[in-house]
């Protein structure tokens, strides 16, 4: 019994990873494919007959692909580094002190946190152009943040408030200051949840599309999601070339996952069973 219930676990299993995979595969081999085989009778053929890497070596050299990499990597870190930052020493105060108001705190975060970014670019536009930060990093960098210390806070809330107080407590009993427990007792402790925090962030600071595509119009200033989507052209669409600018910043996040799932799991599933 246990054998025909594996074998069909399996095969479901493998069918779901197929059917998740999917997009991401026929985006890869349509990289792959030369211009003759992306419309017409070849346009459905899975594998390209002829593979070429050509369409690599266009996203570099007819386009300024290298420099949308550098500014989407600069302002992720940046944005992840800072907000994480921000989020821990407030979650550590909302989750392991005492004072009134902490119901509110979170409920305004979760407030700001859910409107759209339609509802919030006419205001942040102007006060970006009025500090003159369009066009720079630091004018991204700001914006960013009103979706990626929220989603910090409150998963960093959540992962400080499953350590045990009293291992906090035996601290300060030692002669351990508030922010001696926090720095030596508790972020120890939070590493896998900050980590996998930190994975959350940078991916969806990453992924930022419609702040990238109104605050910065220079050329040199796109991120990579704005600079894949402007690869069309008046009369013409290179979806090989977009396909293999997409494999390429999708390969990165694909390979951080699995370097560190171990951890992402570990922060996933803290706390979630309480003996």
């Amino acid at each position: 019994m246990r054998k025909k219930t594996g074998f069909w676990f399996y095969l479901f299993l493998t069918g779901f990873l197929l059917v998740v995979l999917f997009p991401f595969i026929w985006q890869a081999l349509t990289s792959l494919k030369p211009p003759g085989e992306l419309f017409g009778e070849n346009a459905f053929r899975p594998v390209p007959e002829h593979p070429t890497m050509d369409n690599y070596v266009k996203v570099f050299t007819k386009r300024p692909f290298a420099t949308y990499l550098w500014n989407s990597t600069w302002v992720a870190v940046v944005t992840t580094a800072y907000c994480v930052f921000v989020a821990a020493i407030a979650a550590y105060a909302i989750a392991r002190l005492r004072f009134k108001g902490k119901s509110i705190v979170l409920g305004i975060t979760l407030a700001v946190s859910m409107f759209p970014q339609i509802a919030t670019i006419s205001p942040i536009f102007m006060f970006i152009e009025k500090m003159g930060l369009t066009n720079s990093y630091t004018g991204l960098i700001i914006p960013y943040t009103t979706f990626a210390l929220p989603l910090a806070l409150w998963n960093l809330t959540n992962f400080f408030r499953k350590i045990p107080f009293e291992l906090e407590e035996a601290a300060k009993m030692d002669g351990a200051t508030t922010w001696q427990a926090l720095w030596k007792v508790i972020f120890p402790l939070a590493v896998p949840g900050t980590f996998t925090t930190t994975i959350l962030v940078f991916i969806a600071a990453w992924n930022e599309f419609f702040f990238a595509l109104t605050l910065n119009t220079e050329e040199s200033m796109k991120t990579v999601p704005v600079g894949i989507a402007l690869f069309q052209g008046r009369f013409s669409i290179p979806w090989a070339e977009i396909s293999a600018a997409s494999v390429i910043v999708t390969i990165p996040l694909v390979l951080m996952v699995l370097l560190f799932q171990r951890r992402i799991v570990d922060g996933l599933t803290t706390g979630a069973v309480k003996e």
